[in-house]
C-alpha cells in the first residue's frame, strides 16, 4: 500500500509540514499487512481478511490529509504540484522496480501466462482499480488496485479539501468531510441496490473512497477539537467494544454484499477507535501496536504489500496455508528490504532535496535582505 511515515522532524522553512512519529501507526500498517497476506494465502477462517486494506486506507487518509492541514495553516495553500512530486518520488521508484521484476520473472515462473506486459502497463499508470472492475485488467497483479484507489484520492484530494476549508466556517471543517463520507456510503449501497457484481463494486475508487474520506474526518477532528469528539476522547474506553467486532467480520466471504453494506463500515469506525486511542500515546492499544516486530512490519508495509501478491501466489499452488503465511511474509520483507535500501532511499532522498535548496535559498535571501522569516498560521475557515 502506499505509504506516508510519520516523522518527528520539524519541517524546513517553505517546505512541508511534519507529524510527529507514532510508532504505533506504523504497527497498525503491520497488522494491515498481515491481514492481506492472510487473505490472499486463502487461510481458513480469515476470508474477510481482505478489511486490511480498509486499515491501510483509514490511516492514509488521516496522515495524508493531516499534512495538508497543516501546509494550509501554515502557508495558506497547498503546493499541489510539491505534493504530487513528493508522492511521485516516495511512490514510484518501489512500483517501478517491482514492476521490472515482474515483467522479467513472471514469464519463467509461470509459462503460460498471458497479459504480463499490459498487466504492468495498467498497474504503472494507476488505472488498475477500474480496470479490475470492468475489464479484468491487471488479473495478475490484483492487488494493485489499492494503490490506485490511494493515487486517485492523492489527485483529487487537495483541490477539494482546499475548497472545503475556504467555504468552511472556522472549526466547522468536519462537517461537510463527514458529509462526503457519508455520501460516499450511499453511493456504495446505491450500486449494491442496482444489483452490480461484488468485484464491480469492491476494487472501484468511488465506490472505496469511504476509508480514505473516514481518516480525513479523524485529522479535521484532531485539529478542530469539537466538543462532542473532546467526550468521545474522554469516553473511549466505553467505545472500544466496536473494535471486538472486526474479528468477527473475518468469517464473512468474498462475495458477501453484506461487507459492502456495513461491514467496511464497521472496519473504518474501528480503525477511527484505534488511531484516537493511538494518538494519546498510551494504553494497552497503544503499547500492542508498538511492539518493535510489528513496528518494523510496518515501516517496510509498502515494499512487502508490492512483492507479496506474486509471491504469495506462486507459493500457493503447491505449499498448504501455513507455509505460504510464513514463507510468503518471509520473501517479501527480504524484497521489501532490499527495494527500500535501494531505490526508495534514492527517491526519499530526491523528494527531500527541492524543498532543501528551496529553503536554503529562501534564507539567504531573506539574510541578504535584512528580514526575519516568520510564519503566520491561517484558522481553518480562511484561505490567503
Amino acid at each position: 500500500m502506499a505509504h506516508t511515515k510519520n516523522n518527528s522532524n520539524p519541517p524546513h522553512a517553505g517546505g512541508p509540514a511534519a507529524l510527529p512519529y507514532n510508532p504505533a501507526l506504523d504497527g497498525l500498517r503491520g497488522v494491515a499487512i498481515v491481514l492481506v497476506i492472510l487473505s490472499h494465502a486463502h487461510a481458513p477462517m480469515f476470508d474477510g481478511a481482505f478489511y486490511g486494506v480498509d486499515l491501510f486506507f483509514v490511516l492514509s487518509g488521516f496522515l495524508i490529509t493531516s499534512l495538508l492541514l497543516q501546509e494550509l495553516r501554515r502557508e495558506g495553500r497547498i503546493d499541489y504540484w510539491r505534493f504530487c512530486r513528493r508522492r511521485l518520488y516516495r511512490l514510484m521508484p518501489a512500483l517501478a522496480l517491482f514492476l521490472l521484476a515482474y515483467c522479467a520473472f513472471a514469464p519463467l515462473l509461470w509459462p503460460g501466462l498471458a497479459h504480463v506486459y499490459s498487466d504492468a502497463l495498467v498497474s504503472l499508470l494507476y488505472l488498475a482499480d477500474y480496470g479490475i472492475a470492468f475489464f479484468d485488467s491487471p488479473d495478475t497483479l490484483l492487488h494493485m488496485w489499492s494503490l490506485s484507489v490511494e493515487e486517485h484520492f492523492y489527485l483529487a484530494w487537495p483541490p477539494l479539501l482546499v475548497l472545503l476549508v475556504r467555504f468552511s466556517p472556522p472549526g466547522q471543517l468536519w462537517r461537510p468531510v463527514l458529509g462526503l463520507w457519508l455520501l460516499g456510503w450511499a453511493w456504495r449501497v446505491l450500486w449494491v441496490a442496482q444489483g452490480q457484481q461484488f468485484y464491480e463494486v469492491f476494487f472501484r475508487f468511488d465506490t472505496r473512497a469511504t476509508g480514505l474520506l473516514m481518516g480525513s474526518l479523524l485529522a479535521a477532528l484532531v485539529l478542530e477539537q469539537p466538543a462532542w469528539f473532546l467526550w468521545l476522547r474522554q469516553r473511549l474506553a466505553h467505545c472500544m467494544w466496536l473494535v471486538l467486532a472486526v474479528p468477527l467480520l473475518m468469517a464473512q466471504s468474498w462475495d458477501d454484499m453484506n461487507a459492502m453494506v456495513w461491514g467496511m463500515t464497521v472496519v473504518e469506525c474501528a480503525t477511527l477507535l484505534v488511531l484516537v486511542a493511538v494518538l494519546q500515546r498510551r494504553g494497552a492499544v497503544y503499547e500492542a501496536l508498538g511492539a518493535p516486530a510489528l513496528v518494523l512490519l510496518g515501516r517496510l508495509s509498502y515494499g512487502v504489500y508490492l512483492w507479496h501478491y506474486p509471491v504469495v501466489r506462486y507459493l500457493r499452488a503447491d505449499l498448504p496455508w501455513p507455509a505460504v503465511v510464513v514463507l510468503g511474509l518471509a520473501v517479501s520483507l527480504l524484497l521489501a528490504a532490499l527495494s527500500y535500501h535501494t531505490v526508495e532511499r534514492w527517491g526519499l532522498r530526491r523528494r527531500d532535496a527541492l524543498p532543501r535548496r528551496r529553503a536554503g535559498a529562501i534564507r539567504t535571501v531573506a539574510a541578504c535582505a535584512g528580514l526575519s522569516l516568520s510564519v503566520v498560521p491561517i484558522t481553518l475557515g480562511t484561505l490567503e
